[in-house]
């Protein structure tokens, strides 16, 4: 499951659709993943857009963080380092 928390603005219809479609892919390589907890945030200087994902898989605590311009941006990229550490954390696991 995807709870997603905007700090300080509501996020729109549009942007949680293609969180869930981004993030939801995540999901899929990873049996055991605990929920992915997704914050939006806007930085200071009102140009970057902050998105922090967070989940958990047994033994381990998965935090990625990304700043872009747009949120879709920071979300695709904070996505794909979330999925490329499942991976390489998954290949770890079996490794032993």
């Amino acid at each position: 499951m995807i709870n997603v928390k905007s700090l300080k603005f509501d996020a729109d219809e549009k942007l949680l659709d293609f969180i869930d479609k981004k993030v939801g892919k995540v999901e899929k390589f990873f049996d055991n993943l605990s929920d992915i907890d997704v914050t939006l945030s806007l930085l200071p200087d009102a140009q970057n857009k902050n998105v922090k994902l967070q989940t958990h898989i047994p033994g381990e605590d998965l935090i990625v963080e990304r700043q872009a311009r747009s949120f879709e941006e920071a979300v695709t990229d904070a996505a794909d380092a979330l999925k490329e550490r499942i991976v390489r954390a998954k290949e770890k696991k079996f490794a032993k």
